[in-house]
């Protein structure tokens, strides 16, 4: 084995801390010490597992082993190499198919894997079978890349081991690599907090976004390419591959998604009750240890509880639980090996296309009560609250020492199991800003980008023929605060919001959005400007708070006269605006006072341009 500068640094820290030396001593090729990686010198103590799941690895000179097996459980095959494996496996099999979604910035396919018995080719085709779907999506951050290992091995078992039936009563779609571009910036270098495999692709795109931050968005062709699929494909379970980090514990492979209080409370009670108990006991048979996600409220007290994530629709799990797609978030703990982290998801992936074909008719069920609920009142945002049942947490013990490097108390883990009983569990449970649910919004045409994004998300609009007069509701802003700093690519922005009757003639070309339609709460989380993933926050608004046309000092100053002469109630309330101290010192204010209620002042300054329908 190759040792870097970085690897001796790694050494020199590890025989200071205590920390195990094996895994950088050994010789990594070795299919026997596939567990052991180079940053392990840095790494919490590494905890020995073997489960029934590795009864699924084939022998590496196997013909059929995937790149995975190949190289002792260790690497993830590169972009070409994965796809040339794919491309041989799919000409042995009429059941699998292979289409493009689109094409990444740097010009790569991003190709999605179609299975099913009747060798669908296309959406109608598939959708004609009435079975249900799950969709897999593997690499949306490109180095936790578990779900692209497990899901070749499961499309090669369906082929040649015997799990075809799999596919008898439920079709599968594969997404190999979301984020194509950043896979192929690899590196043994790029995730120094995971455990394998050896090289690791990038977090964010080759425009360095975020995709796992733009499902509301939707700024990067990646995602409008999956936005696009998931409205052609319509699938009945989304599942979400991640790779997690922060804390060490004793969880392999944990998983989440939306809250009872979101807007999916019928998707949520499948997920908790029916999905939830099969796919735990199907990972604990085979040696695995099942959880919810996990987040600490402080990562060096764990005493102090869990975070439970209430996800808005920027991420995967709280966009689906907008548009009524149920949608698992798995997280396999970073600390835990490659081999164990994809077997997981091997186990995972089987065991929820077994789910959806067992329990199709009330999944189904679910999705179709939530779409149609149009509840009058949605909640945009929550507050924290504790919650009534607290979390036996299966944890790993640790102390605290003094660092001499940062002058901090930092975390040791020791790798000894430890529970720690009946911890608070805090989450964003509590509703906060509601708002009534308007018939309605109306875009005026000149808003392109806006009604384009809506487009890509799969809702329905239409649009006026005829120049139309209506009785809406208009926001008025005040006090805009823009964030300091770019995020994601745009500048977000936060208001105060008024809302104010109008009545007003819509141009001819404005688009119209119902909100009793299945995406009509998704409409209202992008629409509502107090929605923290609203089109508005995001910034695509942003234009309507310059100010583009204004008036010299010298013509204000006769028309107030004249405006003060011909209106004494406008004399009285100058008067009482006089009173406040700083007003009555500040020329310009006291100018721009006049200026903003006379007929000259943009009308349209610090409005909305998007309108409610009551």
């Amino acid at each position: 084995m190759r040792l870097t500068p970085l690897s001796a640094i790694a050494l020199l820290a590890a025989s200071t801390s205590g920390y195990c030396l094996a895994a950088v001593q050994a010789d990594t090729t070795t299919p026997q010490l596939a567990d052991t990686y180079i940053n392990d010198a840095i790494l919490p103590p590494i905890i020995s597992w073997h489960g029934g799941s590795e009864s699924l690895i084939l022998a590496a000179d196997s013909k059929w082993a995937t790149p995975f097996e190949q190289n002792g459980l260790k690497t993830s095959p590169s972009y070409d190499e994965t796809f040339a494996w794919l491309d041989k496996l799919i000409a042995e099999s009429e059941m699998l198919k292979k289409v493009s979604i689109g094409k990444s910035p740097q010009g790569r396919e991003i190709w999605m894997i179609v299975a099913s018995k009747e060798g669908a080719e296309d959406a109608s085709a598939l959708a004609s079978n009435g079975k249900p779907t799950l969709l897999v999506q593997a690499g949306i951050h490109s180095g936790e890349i578990d779900g692209k290992d497990a899901g070749m091995m499961l499309l090669r078992d369906m082929v040649f081991n015997g799990k075809s039936g799999l596919l008898d009563n439920a079709n599968l779609l594969f997404v190999p690599i979301f984020s194509v571009d950043g896979h192929e910036r690899s590196s043994e270098y790029n995730r120094v907090n995971q455990r394998g495999p050896v090289n690791m692709g990038w977090r964010t795109t080759a425009q360095n976004l975020n995709l796992n931050r733009d499902y509301a968005k939707a700024d990067t062709p990646e995602m409008q390419h999956m936005l696009r699929a998931i409205n052609s494909w319509q699938p009945d379970l989304y599942i979400d591959v991640h790779v997690t980090d922060g804390i060490d514990y004793q969880y392999d492979v944990t998983f989440g998604y939306n809250l009872p209080q979101g807007k999916s409370p019928s998707i949520y009670n499948w997920l908790e009750n029916s999905y939830r108990p099969r796919i735990e006991s199907a990972l604990s048979e085979q040696g695995h240890i099942p959880g919810p996600l996990v987040f600490a409220i402080d990562n060096a007290d764990i005493s102090k509880g869990m975070s439970l994530w209430n996800a808005s629709p920027r991420f995967s799990n709280g966009y689906g639980d907008a548009r009524h797609l149920p949608t698992i978030l798995i997280e396999n703990h970073s600390l835990k090996p490659f081999k164990q982290r994809v077997l997981g998801t091997y186990v995972m992936l089987e065991s929820s296309l077994q789910a959806i074909a067992d329990d199709s008719t009330k999944l189904k069920s679910a999705i179709k009560q939530d779409k149609y609920r149009y509840s009058p009142r949605v909640t945009l945002t929550w507050q924290q609250e504790q919650q009534a049942q607290g979390w036996d947490f299966k944890g790993i013990g640790y102390t605290l020492e003094q660092s001499a490097i940062s002058g901090n108390e930092i975390v040791r883990w020791n790798g000894q199991p430890q529970l720690y009983p009946n911890l608070p569990v805090i989450g964003g449970t509590q509703a906060d800003i509601k708002v009534n649910r308007p018939d309605a919004y109306y875009i005026p045409p000149q808003w392109q980008e806006v009604i384009e994004r809506m487009s890509v998300h799969g809702i329905r609009m239409t649009t006026l023929d005829k120049p139309t007069q209506l009785k809406l509701q208009q926001y008025q802003f005040a006090n805009p605060s823009f964030n300091n700093t770019d995020y994601e690519g745009r500048q977000q922005v936060k208001a105060d919001v008024t809302s104010q009757a109008v009545d007003v003639k819509l141009p001819t070309g404005t688009v119209r959005i119902d909100t009793k339609q299945p995406l009509g709460d998704l409409a209202i989380l992008l629409l509502e400007p107090q929605s923290p993933d609203s089109l508005f926050q995001w910034g695509f608004f942003n234009p309507i708070f310059t100010r583009t046309e204004y008036i010299e000092n010298y013509a204000v100053e006769p028309l107030a006269a004249k405006m003060l002469k011909d209106d004494p109630a406008l004399q009285a309330e100058f008067d009482k605006a006089l009173k406040d101290p700083e007003f009555a010192a500040n020329p310009r204010a006291r100018l721009r006072w006049f200026y903003e209620r006379s007929p000259y002042f943009d009308n349209q300054y610090l409005k909305y341009p998007v309108l409610r329908g009551n």
